[in-house]
């Protein structure tokens, strides 16, 4: 495995492209150039996305799972892609990358139109992510994500509340177990309700309990490896008008009351690892 040193954020990175043109001519050169900080500030990324980097803790969530470059990834639920832009380049040249999106075959046009944006941006840029490859996943009946040997670690970010609100999020964690190797690593961040919170609750404000991920993790299979507050957000008191969408990026409510609520920022996050017991 190589070893890979990461560099402070403020490296330069002058075009992701070049870097992993120098990566192919030099093993060595690789190594010290590929990081996670240069990924997520990459000319690849659109400033917007870049500034969400303090918010959402990229380099220290993927080091708490303990992502290398080197491994076969899943991320499921990749959505507009903010994650794909650091998860795939990183993964290019070393490992593989799954992106387990949406199906075609969904009667959701949200979820279709949402796909169809996540090809066209992969296809528009192949020096980034023409290796990434892109599974579809609808539980129960679409639930290959992954090579079948298995994948050694499946990474989801913000998605669990929405599993809930289709009553299918089970299938979903079961599906992760199914497309793990025996030793595979889940990591899971997620907005963060009350462990009092009910159900319902959960569904309509978009915070989830920590207790409840757990125990569907569980369910399926999984084992509780730890937690950390790398997302935690102390300011976010739960309450509000529209739920969790009321906060940034969503601003469900427009302009009233922004500043206040861009002011709390995104919201407080758990951020959890399990494993497939071997």
């Amino acid at each position: 495995m190589p070893t890979i040193t990461l560099k402070p954020l403020f490296v330069p990175l002058t075009s992701v492209a070049v870097l992993f043109a120098s990566a192919s001519t030099a093993e060595n050169q690789a190594s010290a150039e590929l990081t996670l900080p240069a990924v997520i500030a990459g000319e690849h990324r659109s400033p917007a996305n870049i500034e969400r980097n303090a918010a959402r803790h990229p380099v220290e969530t993927l080091k708490f799972f303990g992502l290398e470059p080197d491994m076969t990834l899943i991320e499921i639920g990749p959505s507009g892609a903010w994650y794909t832009e650091i998860l795939a380049p990183y993964m290019r040249d070393s490992g593989r990358y799954y992106g387990a999106h949406f199906s075609p075959n969904s009667t959701n046009a949200f979820q279709r139109k949402n796909l169809e944006d996540f090809e066209t941006k992969l296809t528009a840029n192949p020096a980034i992510y023409g290796r990434a490859i892109i599974r579809h996943l609808d539980p129960p009946n679409e639930t290959a994500i992954g090579p079948e040997e298995g994948a050694d670690i499946a990474l989801t970010f913000r998605n669990v509340h929405n599993w809930m609100s289709r009553g299918i999020e089970q299938e979903f964690f079961n599906a992760f177990h199914k497309n793990l190797k025996p030793g595979g690593i889940l990591g899971v961040v997620e907005h963060r309700a009350p462990d009092s919170a009910d159900k319902q609750e959960m569904i309509d404000t978009g915070y989830v309990s920590e207790a409840y991920v757990k125990r569907i993790a569980e369910s399926a299979g999984f084992e509780f490896i730890s937690s950390s507050e790398i997302n935690a957000n102390e300011k976010d008191t739960k309450d509000h008008p529209e739920g969790v969408w009321t906060l940034p990026p969503s601003f469900r409510m427009g302009e009233v009351d922004r500043s206040r609520f861009a002011a709390i920022g995104e919201s407080d996050r758990m951020t959890l690892k399990f494993v497939k017991p071997e």
